[in-house]
């Protein structure tokens, strides 16, 4: 498996990722899930099948194909080979309700959608809302269950027997859009990140300096793939012709077993995963003397945890690796070497990333004051899909501003302050007050409402509502979570409630979310 034209060889395409892989390394492992271990030459094969029965099915250029799929072998073979198409790949949040899919599916007018058969349900309940939807590819958990066919659906297994031709694009260019991933919103609406082959193929080159990643490398992936930073490694592991196994949920357990059987080197968890699974390690029950690199981002790993991964894996370095999906995501990294020493930095800016720490008015600030983190670099996104002034508003003064408060110190280490829209992180998750806050405004007996993020031992942090009660009105802590339940996904929903006479605020009626950070919630 070659290039398919020198114009795309001179491209930096997923595709051309994928097949160089092939050509160099046909009998070695690419993928490994609980069902298959296929090689880079079974993986092409499957992959360019697949490509030529999207084609078959009229999906072609710029043309969207949605995938809403648990971890598996299936998410990578959907995602190489959407991008041989040069159509547009949508990963969807399987966590996310019925309503949130919808919206997700209708904005990015995603033409096809592949998903596993135990999320269909949620799935059949909303495609009559869906007109540009024309098909329906449903994914067996054991691709050798059987061909079951759910109403209005095809089987995935079934693509595979088709008699197809693929039929490479004529004119690729790594700045065609690769994928849509849809951020959390923070007005209940979520923005739609545009990312081009260059973006993702970059990152991983990136990534494969900063962690000195080498050659034929086992990774181990447990981390959601519709989450950018999961995703990307799929990417990054292709560079380095190296084995990808994939875990199709978080347990620590099986993740231990997994690196001792098969001997992995590198993985990435976020810190709350980290936590969980050096609460069930003991050294003398598993073999992890060939991890060479621990990776953790999605949220500031504390610093006891680190010593304790350092521990737990004494042949690893840590390294944390900071950014967003906007920027593909990746946009600085903390070397193991500055782990300790730099105990509460993400790292410098990586290799072809430009950042600055600036004011309002997009003047740099002196070394060690706050600012908003802005970037330039290969790795930013287009635009928000279809959403012109976000885009503008993301932008402004020729750089990407990311929303994150921050301050650089004289080496150029960058630390997080805050975040400038109120993200909570939650397990990985970003999770938006504003979004819960409307919920919580529609229930008749609130008066007034807000949300913050406050430290949870487990998940990094926990959401807490504060919630003021009409004049009269009786309510209850349970009856304000199950509101927020049936409307919200789980991970969303408030771990805690407390009531207040008011809400504090300033002069400009802006709520002071500092001076709710205070004791006294009704813990559920």
């Amino acid at each position: 498996m070659t290039s398919t034209s020198l114009a795309a060889s001179r491209q930096l395409l997923i595709g051309e990722v994928l097949k160089r892989a092939v050509y160099r390394t046909p009998n070695r492992e690419a993928c490994v899930d609980r069902h298959r271990r296929l090689t880079y030459t079974q993986l092409g094969g499957r992959v360019t099948q697949l490509a030529g029965w999207l084609q078959a099915r009229g999906v072609g250029p710029n043309d969207k194909v949605a995938y809403l799929l648990k971890n598996g072998i299936a998410f990578v073979e959907v995602f190489y080979a959407v991008s041989l198409t040069g159509s547009v790949g949508v990963p969807i949040n399987f966590r996310l309700n019925p309503r949130e899919i919808a919206y997700i599916l209708q904005n990015s007018d995603s033409k096809l959608l592949v998903v596993d058969a135990e999320l269909y349900e949620a799935v059949q309940g909303i495609r009559r809302d869906l007109p540009v939807l024309r098909d329906v590819v449903v994914v067996e958990d054991h691709p050798e269950s059987g061909v079951h066919r759910m109403p209005d659906s095809i089987p995935y297994e079934s693509v595979f027997r088709e008699p197809v031709q693929f039929r490479p694009a004529e004119e690729p260019s790594d700045e065609d859009d690769a994928v849509i991933v849809y951020t959390s919103g923070t007005t209940g609406r979520p923005k739609g990140a545009v990312l081009s082959h260059k973006n993702l193929v970059q990152n991983s080159m990136n990534v494969v300096w900063e962690m000195s990643l080498s050659a034929h490398s086992k990774q181990l992936t447990v981390a959601p793939l519709f989450h950018i930073a999961a995703m990307s490694t799929v990417v990054t592991s292709c560079l380095v012709n190296g084995t990808t196994v994939i875990h199709r949920e978080f347990v620590p357990v099986q993740i231990l077993e997994t690196i001792d059987r098969e001997k992995i080197d590198n993985m990435f968890l976020v810190p709350a995963m980290w936590n969980f699974l050096l609460q069930v390690y003991t050294p003398d029950s598993y073999d992890v003397s060939s991890m060479k690199t621990c990776v953790t981002g999605g949220a500031i790993c504390p610093l006891e945890l680190k010593k304790a991964i350092m521990k737990s894996f004494p042949n690893a370095g840590i390294y944390d690796a900071f950014g967003q999906t906007e920027t593909s995501p990746v946009v600085t990294c903390l070397h193991a070497e500055d782990a300790l020493r730099k105990t509460t930095s993400v790292g410098r800016a990586v290799i072809n990333v430009e950042l600055r720490v600036v004011d309002e008015f997009m003047n740099d600030v002196p070394v060690g004051e706050i600012g908003e983190a802005v970037y330039r670099g290969p790795t930013v996104m287009k635009e928000y899909y279809k959403n012109p002034s976000a885009t503008e508003d993301a932008f402004h003064g020729g750089w990407f501003h990311s929303g994150d408060l921050v301050k650089m110190d004289e080496e150029g280490f960058v630390y997080i302050v805050d975040r400038k829209k109120d993200m909570i992180i939650s397990g990985g998750e970003n999770i938006y007050p504003a979004e819960i806050e409307e919920v919580l405004y529609a229930h008749p007996a609130i008066l007034e409402a807000a949300v913050i993020g406050v430290p949870d031992a487990d998940w990094g942090e926990k959401v807490k509502a504060f919630v003021v009660v009409k004049p009269g009105a009786q309510l209850t802590a349970e009856e304000v979570v199950a509101h927020c339940t049936a409307r919200l996904s789980s991970y969303k929903k408030p771990k805690s409630v407390e009531f207040v006479e008011a809400l504090p605020r300033n002069a400009a009626g802006k709520v002071l979310k500092r001076v709710l950070r205070s004791p006294g919630e009704q813990v559920l």
